[in-house]
Order: C-alpha cells, then sequence, then structure tokens
C-alpha cells in the first residue's frame, strides 16, 4: 500500500518543467489539499469526507464510499476500487479504510467535534459516532493537507530520539510498531523489499496493473482525479502513449533494486506495523496506526513512503515476518522516513464523487 512505488520512466535526467503540470492539475491540487470550511452549523459532514478523502490508500483508487446517518458518518469499501493482482485478499484496501477512518477521526477536533468507532463489518465497513466538544483542538488536523507518500530521496540525517519516541507512541493499540534505524538492520530489510519487489517487477499482471493506475501527466490526473501521478514519484511527465511506453522500456528489476537500494540508504530508519489479527479489522487498525504515525512525523517534519513489498509478496511476507520477530503476526505495512524535500500530490476525486448521502 498503500500508494505505490516509484515508477521508473527511464527519462529521470528529463527537466520536469514544471512536472507537466497543466492548470487543470495545479487547480486541483490546489482545491484538494487542504482543509475547506464547514457549510452550515450542524455535523460538518462535507469537510470531514473531504478530509477523509486525503488519507492514504492502495494506487490512489480511493476504494471508500461515505454516507451520512444522523450525528454518525459510514464509510464502506468499495470493491469496484479493487486491485487483484497485489491486493488479491482485499488487505490493502481494508487498511486504506482505516487511513481513512483514523483521518477523519483527527480532523473531527479541528471542527470542534470528536468521534470514534461504533461499528464494523466486511460489507458495511466502519461507522463512526460523532459529537460536539467544547475545547476545538487542532492536534494533528494541521498535518492532514501536508502529509503524502513522498517517493523520493531524503537526506540521510538521523531523526531525533525525540521524534522517534513520539512516532514509537503513535502507532501502538492493538497494532505493534517495530521502528528500524540502525543501518545493519535497515540493509537486512532493504533486501527483502528488493526480493518482494523483483518477483513484482517479473509479472506481466501486476506490470498491467500498476499502469493502469499510473496518470502520466497533469490533464490525465486531473481528469481521473484518481492514481498515481507520474509527477509524485519524482518522474517526468509525458502523454500517455509517450509515458505507457516509457514505463514498458524502463521499468525494470535492475533500475527499481538501484532505486530502493539508495532510497533505503537516505532514510532515517523504517517503520513496520503489525496488527494483532489477519482479518479485516485487524488490517483497518494497522491502516489507522500508519495514519497516526505518518501525521505525527509531519508535524515533527519527517516524510513518509510506502515500500509495502514485502508484505504485497506472500513468498517474501512469511520470512520477513519471521526477521521481524513479531510473534506470529502479519507484518500489514512498510514505511520508510526521513526528511526531504516535497513532490507533488496526486489528487482526490471530489466529495460530491464519494458521499452516498
Amino acid at each position: 500500500m498503500l500508494s505505490r512505488r516509484t515508477v521508473a520512466l527511464g527519462l529521470a535526467a528529463a527537466p520536469l518543467a514544471a512536472c507537466g503540470s497543466s492548470g487543470s492539475y495545479r487547480d486541483a491540487a490546489t482545491s484538494t489539499w487542504r482543509l475547506i470550511e464547514p457549510n452550515g452549523p450542524g455535523l460538518p459532514a462535507r469537510a470531514l469526507v473531504h478530509a477523509a478523502t486525503l488519507a492514504a490508500n492502495s494506487h490512489n483508487t480511493q476504494p471508500w464510499r461515505f454516507a451520512v446517518e444522523g450525528q454518525a458518518i459510514r464509510i464502506q469499501p468499495d470493491f469496484t476500487r479493487r486491485t487483484p493482482v497485489v491486493d488479491p485478499d482485499d488487505h490493502h484496501l481494508f487498511a486504506s479504510l482505516g487511513c481513512a477512518a483514523e483521518t477523519l477521526l483527527q480532523a473531527a477536533p479541528h471542527y470542534g467535534w470528536r468521534g470514534q468507532i461504533e461499528s464494523f463489518d466486511r460489507s458495511g465497513g466502519v461507522r463512526l459516532a460523532l459529537e460536539r466538544t467544547a475545547r476545538p483542538d487542532g492536534g494533528l488536523a494541521p498535518a492532514i493537507p501536508r502529509r503524502a507518500s513522498t517517493r523520493g530521496d531524503y537526506d540521510g540525517r538521523p531523526a531525533p530520539v525525540a521524534v522517534l519516541q513520539a512516532l514509537q507512541r503513535a502507532g501502538p493499540g492493538t497494532v505493534d510498531t517495530v521502528l528500524i534505524t540502525d543501518g545493519a538492520r535497515l540493509e537486512q530489510a532493504t533486501e527483502f523489499i528488493v526480493r518482494g519487489n523483483a518477483t513484482q517487477v517479473r509479472s506481466p499482471a501486476f506490470r498491467r496493473e500498476l499502469k493502469a493506475w499510473i496518470r502520466f501527466d497533469g490533464a490525465e490526473a486531473a481528469r481521473h482525479r484518481d492514481g498515481l501521478y507520474a509527477a509524485s514519484s519524482g518522474n517526468p511527465t509525458l502523454p500517455r502513449a509517450l509515458g505507457a511506453l516509457a514505463f514498458d522500456l524502463a521499468f525494470t528489476e535492475a533500475g527499481e533494486t538501484d532505486k530502493i537500494v539508495r532510497q533505503m540508504r537516505s532514510s532515517a530508519g523504517l517503520a513496520v506495523f503489525s496488527a494483532g489479527t489477519n482479518d479485516p479489522r485487524g488490517w483497518l487498525e494497522a491502516g489507522r496506526a500508519y495514519t497516526r504515525f505518518a501525521l505525527t512525523a509531519e508535524m515533527a517534519g519527517l516524510r513518509t513512503a510506502f515500500l509495502n513489498q514485502p508484505v504485497e509478496d506472500a513468498a517474501t511476507r512469511g520470512p520477513f515476518a519471521a526477521w521481524l520477530g513479531t510473534s506470529g503476526r502479519r507484518p500489514d505495512l512498510v514505511v520508510r522516513f526521513g526528511q526531504g524535500p516535497g513532490l507533488p500530490r496526486s489528487l482526490r476525486r471530489p466529495v460530491r464523487d464519494v458521499l452516498s448521502a
């Protein structure tokens, strides 16, 4: 998950020229990546749903639907937006729902509300009960429109001890958070990431599915408002026909391996989240824990990016879990973190397209 790794287009030396961002892309990005004002005195449903859509999600498929039910908001899984090759058991889909739910809960105090999970089931999704709070509190909400999976190189500086402690505290609940900052352990983790990635790059089905969700230029990104904007991985933008050809030629095992090694060595550390149960509720909780972690990292000036290859490839997942020592738990999400520059953002669909009532 949840967002994809960098996509090698083989043209990294070409100038980004504002990433080929058309005015429509820039306007869409500006209107997307912000907290919006409520449109009335009651439950700020549209503002909360908008904030929730900024959550991390696999391939940026945005596999969710929202419904307002009195003073509650339900987030339902949208199985029409599955990615069956990379996510055959819908693990990432439910982790994405957890990301959306936690983002909404973290946004609520900004608007003078607070919430909690009232119920969850696989088909109906998660229902969040909300109530007014006497003391509005920004909390982690300011980080919501700043958080992104920043899939570029970081600067290699270690994270301060106090920040690492805050990150460790952010994740738990029913989810184990393993932070890895030791250089030797990071190199070993890199080997698992490379192993899982190699299996995926060699798979024609994986390549087709990934390419279908890439938006190769700003106009395509603005038209779809979903998928993986090429510039978000630091790649030049191209018309789809040329971008797809470049992808076919340049998305290679060797190129991706070099990129993973370089980016891991530029990172301050790696976080691995493992839920207490290997089921949709556990996966949802893993997404929630990651979201608290990522927002805390953003507040501390750190970037984050997913490197989920060793949990997506079933043959790598078991050895990776044994190496982590997570007591038989399935590793759910793998995230690197560090300091570095930002990149253009992938877009989100407007609230009207995801809100049912």
